[in-house]
């Protein structure tokens, strides 16, 4: 610690001391209610200083979020759903997928197909697929590229399902494209 640092912190004990002492000076009749009142203080103080510390933490626990390790590995934690979701950057736009080994192809509900730019009016639905809620139908569609960090591909094939879907789903089409999937200590691990 430097002298200005040693400098700096003996006034600020000095000025805590001498505002600590006008506060008891000014309501010594009621000291007790002070001290309560003080004690609440500290604690929130601390409480305020933990959270600030904690944060990284508290975030991850709350919403886990995806890591590009490397050019050639992307770690996905489990959320709290049970689910693992892959954020990518399709044409240009995030999009959040459930990643479904289950599903064949990549499947883009309406919403995320009209926020990257393809017209869903326009699209011939000629394609079925079979899902737990029944025959829906789908549109082929090729995405120019879709990147997670420097993990980039380029002319993904994938549908558009017609059917109503609270998202979209990254299907084996594009997870076959990595060398191994791993799941391993709540973590789903995709290498190149």
């Amino acid at each position: 610690m430097g002298n200005f640092d040693f400098l700096n912190l003996t006034y600020l004990v000095i000025l805590g001391a001498v505002i600590l002492l006008w506060f008891v000076v000014q309501n010594r009749a009621s000291l007790g209610k002070l001290m309560q009142q003080a004690l609440i203080w500290v604690l929130i103080f601390v409480g305020a200083i933990a959270v600030v510390g904690l944060w990284d933490d508290i975030r991850q626990t709350l919403r886990p979020m995806q890591s590009v390790v490397s050019q050639d590995r992307i770690e996905l934690p489990r959320a709290p759903d049970g689910h693992y979701y892959l954020t990518a950057q399709v044409n240009g736009e995030p999009i959040r997928f459930v990643v479904d080994t289950g599903a064949s192809q990549v499947v883009l509900g309406q919403a995320d197909a009209a926020r990257i730019g393809i017209d869903t009016g326009a699209l011939a639905y000629l394609g079925r697929a079979y899902t737990a809620n029944g025959e829906v139908r789908t549109a082929a569609v090729t995405l120019n590229s879709v990147a997670v960090g420097p993990v980039r591909h380029e002319d993904v094939r994938a549908v558009v399902n017609q059917g109503e879907m609270n998202g979209s789903l990254m299907g084996m089409s594009y997870l076959q494209r990595f060398s191994s999937i791993e799941i391993a200590g709540g973590t789903l691990v995709l290498t190149r």
